[in-house]
């Protein structure tokens, strides 16, 4: 069965039509500020259409909790569309450091990890954030954005001694 394509290059929402008046308002008060939160962090039309798309979709799956549950709405779609946009940075970062060759390998191995481990690493030791800023972000405890630290240094752990070994016999 094959699924047709609108003219956005998205398929469509079925079974999902009509849309909740409420859910169309939302959109259409928020699109443009999204969009350019999107542009402004992911510096491409293209990138940040397909993070707004994919945030607008989690909001849309969500709505019912949402609006039964959120004393305020406004604050968790921008949760929401924040996180989306986040996860959209980091999988660009994912291709570009598996595509970069250091020659130690390094690169490689981060661009090889698991995504929560990729995204942990790359938050913590590249963008600087805490534990509990980087869980608010992916939506877990801060023991488990530890664990994922844990997982990650331990995978990278060979191609880094390596790299300090051949350091400290450079300098000698």
């Amino acid at each position: 069965m094959s699924e047709e394509v609108g003219d956005d290059g998205h398929a469509p929402l079925d079974g999902c039509l009509p849309l909740p008046l409420e859910f169309e308002a939302l959109y259409l008060l928020n699109q443009t500020a999204f969009h350019d939160l999107a542009l402004a962090v992911l510096g491409t039309n293209d990138a940040a259409e397909r993070a707004v798309h994919r945030g607008f979709l989690e909001i849309l799956k969500l709505w019912n909790k949402l609006c039964a549950d959120s004393a305020d709405l406004q604050q968790e779609v921008w949760a929401i569309m924040r996180r989306t946009i986040i996860s959209e940075e980091l999988r660009s970062l994912r291709d570009q450091m598996a595509a970069l060759d250091s020659g130690s390998g390094l690169y490689e191995a981060l661009g090889n990890l698991p995504p929560k481990q990729f995204d942990v690493m790359v938050l913590r030791y590249i963008g600087g954030h805490s534990a509990k800023r980087i869980g608010w972000y992916m939506g877990v405890t801060v023991s488990t954005v530890d664990y994922h630290c844990r997982q990650a240094r331990r995978r990278l752990a060979p191609k880094y001694h390596r790299i300090l070994q051949e350091t400290q016999e450079g300098t000698s």
